[in-house]
């Protein structure tokens, strides 16, 4: 027990400690969860070992969220668990490197008040990914230190659960094998038990791409529309400048880590990181990727630069810089606070939009500005929503099987996350195109549409029913949904079922 006391115990205790209280006090009641946390939820009940969105592991710890309970609370406490064991991680890495207690400090609070508390607030693959980055060079650099071969099995699991996290850790790896070929570790590559490894990792994954090969690699179809909507409005410089933005309050921290593997001669083992680093941002610049997706390369060398850093100013006159160095990070995160976190109402945010857009932080991915940051706009009108919808389904006076069919997945999955009636909404979008339950005689439709659409749906879809109603619209202005439109049909003419049996294909049909 005396021994758990201890100052670095303390340390480790308290840094994570205040990683979880924070996560949850930047966020502010007033806005729901966002888009895309409403899809991952709902992947927990058509558990599969593949999706058209993310590969399966978000649908496992979906479905522990609702074993739990499925409450927002749940919902918010993984993604801060992953951050947090990022920061263990990355104490970790210092340990291994022979930091001592202030290298531990400034590696942790570093991370701590960076991007990733950002990333953190939302229920995505995302934060999972930057933990598996993390976790890899961790095990890359036992390796190097030790030449255990067990390590390298252990490298190997890690990378696979993070392929089945999200498919970004790939670069990771195509940024390290050619920074492998210059260092002197190239000899791991002459090593059988690198092959077994591998052959291991690609036997834990190989089921999700088995299902890719059964349905047709439904991955590419999703990066080519990624491709299209999104990415070509990605701006390299603009990627570059996030990239700083991400970790303003390290960056001396990363330099001074960058500059430790090419200078510092207990560090010479490991001079490859110097070399990944640029080759996995050079790989992302050329696919034009999402700036986040790079996030997961930093806290590594927040752990060389803090390991460095602590060992130069250990004696004299130097280490008066360490309060300075530790009060960096807490001072760049004050108005980050302020600015970069969903804790301020709407209200607030258009009335001081300049400094947001001065950040870059109100252009959506459609290259455009708005009056909120994408994220924030799509955390708002979820539940007005589903009480609507809720609303409509109760007021219809003919319970016969009913059909909700949205546009997006966002509606599709905060109808089916705020539902108080046993419906299941669905969608021609995302993984809903394989939800549908077509056993049900379905004989009403509750229609959720785009404003734009008003008059086409209701011009092509009133004649197969006996009644046609637009029954209500989202209102809250502040909304990416503002407008969305809640159309009631009732009393098919038609077969539903036989309906939507060809248009799903014909969805299908398109992506093959």
């Amino acid at each position: 027990m005396k021994n758990f006391f201890t100052k670095r115990s303390i340390l480790i205790i308290a840094l994570i400690v205040l990683k979880f209280v924070l996560q949850y006090l930047l966020l502010s009641p007033e806005y729901d969860l966002q888009r895309d946390e409403y899809l991952h939820l709902d992947l927990g009940n058509h558990l599969a070992w593949g999706y058209l969105s993310v590969p399966p592991l978000t649908s496992w710890i979906s479905r522990l969220i609702y074993l739990l309970g499925n409450s927002v609370f749940w919902v918010k406490f993984f993604p801060a668990l992953f951050g947090a064991l990022t920061i263990l991680v990355v104490l970790k890495i210092i340990e291994e490197l022979k930091g001592n207690l202030f290298a531990l400090a400034l590696g942790g609070t570093c991370v701590l008040f960076s991007a990733i508390l950002s990333l953190n607030t939302l229920y995505q693959p995302n934060s999972f990914d930057v933990l598996s980055w993390t976790l890899l060079y961790y095990i890359l650099i036992k390796y190097f230190h030790t030449e255990n071969s067990k390590w390298l099995v252990v490298a190997a699991v890690v990378f696979a659960f993070g392929f089945l996290n999200k498919y970004n850790i790939v670069f990771q790896v195509l940024g390290l094998i050619p920074a492998i070929l210059l260092s002197q570790q190239r000899r791991i590559f002459g090593k059988k038990q690198l092959y077994i490894a591998a052959f291991f990792g690609l036997l834990l994954i190989s089921p999700n791409i088995l299902w890719q090969y059964q349905n047709n690699f439904p991955v590419i179809h999703h990066l080519n529309e990624l491709t299209a909507t999104q990415l070509v409005n990605v701006d390299r410089f603009g990627f570059l400048k996030s990239q700083i933005l991400f970790f303003i309050g390290s960056l001396l921290i990363i330099l001074a880590g960058l500059y430790s593997l090419l200078a510092y001669r207990p560090f010479k083992k490991y001079r490859l990181f110097f070399w990944s680093f640029f080759f996995t941002l050079l790989i992302f610049l050329y696919f034009q990727a999402k700036d986040y997706y790079a996030i997961g390369l930093y806290p590594v060398y927040i752990a060389f630069g803090a390991t460095f850093l602590a060992n130069q100013l250990q004696t004299g006159r130097k280490r008066y810089l360490k309060p300075v160095l530790l009060l960096i990070p807490i001072i760049f995160f004050v108005p980050m606070y302020h600015i970069a976190f969903p804790n301020k109402s709407p209200q607030y945010i258009v009335e001081h939009s300049e400094k947001y857009k001065k950040l870059g932080l109100l252009r959506w991915e459609d290259g455009q500005d708005h009056s909120l940051p994408q994220d924030y706009a799509d955390m708002l009108g979820w539940k007005e929503l589903a009480k609507k919808v809720d609303s409509v389904y109760r007021h219809m006076p003919d319970r016969r099987p009913t059909l909700i069919l949205c546009d997006n997945y966002g509606q599709a999955g905060a109808i089916n996350y705020y539902t108080e009636n046993d419906l299941q909404a669905v969608s021609f979008n995302a993984d809903y195109i394989n939800w549908f339950d077509l056993e049900k005689p379905y004989k009403n439709l509750i229609r959720i549409k785009n404003y734009e659409e008003k008059n086409a749906e209701f011009k092509e879809t009133s004649p197969y029913f006996e009644h046609a109603v637009l029954a209500d619209s989202i209102t809250n202005p502040y909304a990416r949904e503002y407008r969305t439109l809640i159309f009631a049909f009732e009393g098919a003419k038609i077969d539903m079922n036989r309906r939507l049996k060809i248009e799903i294909e014909e969805v299908k049909n398109e992506w093959r």
